[in-house]
């Protein structure tokens, strides 16, 4: 059997029932395993937890990021273009407020992408993006 790196993230939240909403019927994961205080959820093959915290607070602060205050910390996922804009529709759709709306990031420059912000129920930021060469992710 081979296997590939994948990453574990767990946040807080303080309702299951929202988080189940959110996660599963607004951005469409597969939920995995359950209790009655934390949900596993398929981010692409990663896996994130959403754990029930009583009034947790994920806030911390913001970084400017061309010309954009970037929640922080954050999390979220490269997506590719279609994709990205189809999920934007359907977070507008559903109602979710931006922090920063889907917009064009360093156009024309190493590392141009489009990408987005926003808050899940309990108040953890989420960024999705899609870069306009995937071979530049990591370019200087």
């Amino acid at each position: 059997m081979t296997s590939r790196p994948a990453v574990h993230l767990a946040v807080p939240v303080d309702d299951l029932a929202a988080a189940r909403r959110f996660y599963g019927e607004i951005l469409g994961l597969e939920q995995g395993r359950s209790t009655d205080h934390w949900i596993d959820w398929n981010l692409r093959g990663h896996q994130l937890v959403t754990h029930l915290v009583p009034a947790a607070s994920a806030a911390a602060g913001t970084s400017d990021v061309d010309g954009h205050r970037v929640p922080i910390p954050h999390f979220g996922l490269l997506l590719a273009s279609e994709e990205f804009h189809r999920l934007a529709e359907r977070l507008r759709a559903a109602g979710v407020e931006f922090l920063i709306e889907p917009s064009l990031r360093f156009a024309g420059r190493p590392g141009e992408q489009w990408t987005m912000f926003f808050r899940d129920p309990a108040g953890n930021a989420l960024e999705f993006k899609s870069f306009a060469d995937e071979s530049q992710i990591f370019t200087t």
